[in-house]
């Protein structure tokens, strides 16, 4: 049976279009727009039974010209946190979305979707609880506001909706992504050009590069899409690791793996920002007020669905990343 994924050329698709060839899945319908022809890429290696751009795919599908459709993986939309314009926001995001869900259960099909940490603001808390949502941009507000539609439909949908929060996710297939590819993969590139590591001055009570993110990486959360494909309840899930890390730790795995690859020896905070491999710069003012300093995903409500597996810390998961960005010829 066929198994649709949208935004299938972009970071989170492409890497589930491959998963699921890996495991002997080729039926699969990409839907992307591709207006960044660049993202092309991502899909060079992966097999497919068709690609449809985004605005083809919606009324092919509400006529069943697919067949049966195993479920839809829904990983289409503008990831900008930083986009203004909010009427293409909720257009993409939201209304897309919905009507793309609209269908789903029209049809049987079983939807799962991305939805985005964004929705809980400055935190501190990032448990699935409606009470504590409270987006900063147009980009968590568009998420949020889906995910509040997909709760009162749970409680009467016939089909199986499945939400996923993403945290900060990174790993290969985000070269496109520009200004909002991961920290790991700037890190990545700044060290390779430039020999040195750049990140924020401390602020609003926090220390040169100590703010904090659940960094989780796009293996994972492969891993659990799959996973949830077959198996655990309809809801929305928070999927990072439960585990905060600092912008620090990041930085010192990626310098250190590129370190290691050359030889050289491996060396503590201290010693890099003594011999400037790791610098600080003001943070800027057009994100105070709008930045997550802390995330730290509450996995309580995916492992009581039943997803046991491990995930990668920092450590183990950016140094698997710097390799296969050094092997792809960065």
């Amino acid at each position: 049976m066929t198994i649709v994924v949208t935004g299938a050329a972009g970071f989170i698709g492409s890497n589930l279009v491959k998963a699921l060839n890996e495991r002997g899945e080729t039926d699969v319908i990409a839907v992307d727009n591709l207006k960044q022809a660049e993202k092309f890429n991502n899909l060079v290696d992966c097999e497919m039974i068709d690609y449809l751009d985004q605005d083809d795919f919606l009324p092919r599908l509400a006529q069943n010209q697919f067949g049966k459709v195993r479920a839809v993986f829904h990983e289409g939309a503008c990831s900008d946190t930083m986009e203004t314009d909010g009427r293409y926001m909720m257009a993409n995001n939201y209304r897309y979305s919905l009507d793309l869900l609209d269908i789903c259960e029209a049809h049987g099909i079983p939807f799962l979707y991305a939805s985005s940490a964004a929705t809980y603001g400055a935190g501190p808390q990032f448990v699935e609880d409606p009470g504590i949502e409270k987006p900063l941009n147009v980009y968590g507000y568009s998420k949020f506001l889906f995910d509040q539609i997909v709760r009162r439909r749970l409680q009467e949908t016939k089909i199986r909706i499945v939400g996923f929060r993403y945290f900060n996710v990174y790993g290969p297939r985000e070269n496109h992504k520009g200004r909002m590819a991961s920290v790991a993969f700037h890190h990545f590139n700044q060290f390779q050009t430039e020999g040195k590591v750049k990140l924020f001055e401390g602020w609003a009570g926090y220390g040169n590069g100590m703010q904090q993110r659940d960094f989780v990486s796009v293996e994972d959360v492969v891993k659990v899409n799959l996973h949830f494909l077959k198996h655990g309840k309809p809801g929305i899930y928070n999927l990072g690791t439960g585990r905060a890390q600092t912008f620090n730790d990041v930085a010192i795995a990626v310098v250190n793996t590129l370190r290691s690859e050359r030889g050289e020896t491996v060396l503590s905070l201290d010693q890099l920002v003594e011999t400037g491999l790791l610098q600080y710069i003001p943070f800027p003012d057009a994100l105070k007020g709008k930045y997550q300093s802390f995330t730290q995903a509450d996995m309580s409500r995916l492992r009581s669905a039943g997803y046991e597996d491990d995930f990668l810390t920092v450590e183990a998961g950016v140094a698997r990343y710097c390799r296969w960005l050094l092997q792809k010829g960065g």
